[in-house]
């Protein structure tokens, strides 16, 4: 059986492995319909950043096999126990949904604490198999039913129902599950968060819902989370060159100036090497830094002049670069120009030289 349940007995679970064809929690989706879930099904739920640039067309990509060990010191504790996840359920009580009204609500029964406490080989619970098939009026109805410690369960790719709504685009889950207060800190196999994920995938509504209401300092701690890579998700929103996005994150107070953690890039170096002068006139306008440096000293305009790109070097010198910063290599813009006349152009007085040497190159 590719389904395992959280039993004491071996009774319990013979029961659990082979239930009743009507056992079924309130909603009528039966368990024989999450049974046929197979392994390529509800694997992880992402895209790769090759297929986030193709416009969205595998939006429903569920097949990424991972076969890395899990770094559990990494992550939040993703295992569930016998107890640890019957516990969650001691105090909930399971409405049985007439619509009279005087609905009085009933306690669990064997089966539906079977049906609720199920999850997968994948280590998905029933939320996150809801989501994944997309049945949004029973993952709400399921939501509304648990505990919060349950909707924070992350499965063996450490994916939060948060994580798998958003990637799915499910507005109306992800807005129940924020109602919840489902956490927006907890990272995947990959550090993203659900804010993340929704950066990577254009998710503009999911991040309003997400963001909704919450405090400058709230904003501040989560906009500044790193995945593994180093990028928050001012950096993602700007290497999928979405402006609308930028503005969006910029407007929600994300630092405009972060740096990503391997290398100690700004959202401005990345336009830069991205080749955007869209993207790079966009973040000059809303503040960005024109002299930020890189952790080797690097400011865009050398990145600009190392890649021969006389247009956005252009732009940086007139939003008022310093032409005379020296990186860790002690280069100057200049020094990387490699005798492009356009770039040239732009460092008036080269050609003056005392004893030989460029006034420009000199230090003083």
């Amino acid at each position: 059986s590719c389904w395992y349940t959280m039993a004491n007995t071996p009774d319990e679970r013979k029961k659990a492995e082979d239930p009743p064809e009507d056992s079924q929690c309130d909603s009528g989706f039966g368990i024989d319909s999450f049974r046929s879930i197979n392994q390529e099904d509800h694997q992880n739920i992402k895209r790769t950043s090759q297929e986030s640039s193709s416009d969205n067309k595998k939006d429903r990509d569920k097949l990424d096999n991972v076969t890395e060990d899990r770094l559990d010191s990494s992550y939040g504790s993703s295992s569930l126990t016998v107890e640890s996840l019957k516990d969650m359920f001691q105090d909930c009580n399971i409405s049985e949904q007439e619509e009279t009204e005087n609905t009085e609500a009933t306690e669990y029964n064997e089966q539906e604490i079977t049906f609720l406490t199920t999850i997968s080989e994948d280590g998905d619970t029933i939320l996150h198999l809801a989501i994944i098939h997309e049945e949004r009026e029973f993952a709400e109805q399921l939501i509304s039913l648990f505990p919060k410690d349950v909707l924070d369960i992350q499965n063996d790719l450490y994916q939060t129902p948060l994580h798998l709504a958003t990637y799915l685009n499910l507005t109306s889950v992800v807005q129940a599950l924020v109602h919840k207060q489902a956490s927006l800190e907890l990272q995947d196999q990959d550090g993203n968060t659900p804010l993340h994920v929704a950066c990577e995938q254009g998710r503009v509504d999911c991040i309003n819902e997400m963001t909704r209401g919450l405090s400058v300092r709230q904003l501040g701690c989560v906009l500044e989370i790193q995945n593994w890579r180093g990028l928050t998700c001012l950096h993602l929103a700007t290497l999928r060159r979405n402006h609308r996005l930028v503005k969006l994150l910029l407007k929600k107070c994300a630092n405009i100036n972060t740096q990503e953690g391997t290398s100690g890039k700004t959202p401005l170096h990345l336009a830069v090497e991205l080749h955007d002068p869209s993207l790079v006139t966009l973040l000059l306008n809303q503040g960005a830094n024109v002299d930020a440096a890189m952790y080797n000293g690097c400011t865009s305009l050398h990145l600009a002049v190392g890649r021969q790109d006389a247009t956005i070097a252009n732009l940086l010198c007139q939003s008022g670069a310093d032409k005379m910063l020296r990186n860790m290599e002690d280069e100057t813009a200049l020094d990387l120009a490699d005798g492009n006349d356009d770039i040239l152009a732009l460092f008036p007085f080269d050609d003056i030289q005392i004893s030989g040497r460029s006034v420009v190159g000199m230090k003083f």
